[in-house]
């Protein structure tokens, strides 16, 4: 599948579902963090290594969230937190290269603390955020017209995630009053 199918996909199931699909959160992040990082451990990797480690952290992504929620979800915030820092830092910075790990790792610890401590509402902008990321980058859009692209698909992600919860938990919720009833 082509990077930029893979992107579509990816990121329209998590600006739409995100929160729900918490387990695809972590494995996309997961694959993300393994295309990045794999030219930094592997020095002139051949592309085939690179989808091999990305696939096998983006599986390890997923396993790691539905065996160990909590902690995955400190990771993915970290994770997300840091590749959002990255991007603020190389849209508002001359040189973002040179602060790359400082930013990633504030961004992560940042990220990890929003998730832990407001995950419902951390996932749903997060996963909005990263799917938006993911759509945009497909689109391969002008510079001009990249943010407002982005803007709208975090707004319409953050829309539709949060209706989305809100009928969950009042069909959780009628659930439990009849369950009472009976």
């Amino acid at each position: 599948m082509p990077p930029s199918i893979f992107d579509w996909v990816v990121g329209i199931a998590l600006l739409l579902c995100g929160r729900r699909l918490f387990w695809l959160f972590v494995a996309a992040l997961g694959f993300a963090a393994g295309i990045y990082l794999t030219p930094l451990v592997v020095h002139e990797a051949p592309a085939w290594l690179a989808l091999v480690i990305s696939l096998g952290l983006g599986a390890l992504g997923a396993l790691f969230a539905l065996l160990l929620q909590r902690l995955a979800i400190a990771v993915a915030g970290f994770v997300a937190g840091g590749r959002i820092a990255l991007a603020i830092a190389a849209a508002w910075i001359a040189n973002p290269a040179a602060h790359g790990v400082v930013t990633f790792v504030l961004g992560g610890l940042i990220g990890a603390l929003l998730m832990l401590a407001l995950f419902d509402w951390a996932l749903i902008v997060l996963s909005s955020i990263e799917g938006a990321r993911l759509i945009v980058e497909a689109m391969h859009p002008s510079a001009g017209a990249a943010t407002p692209w982005l803007v709208g698909l975090i707004l319409l992600g953050v829309i539709v995630q949060a209706a989305s919860s809100r009928r969950g938990k009042s069909r959780s919720r009628l659930a439990t009053q009849n369950a009472r009833r009976y």
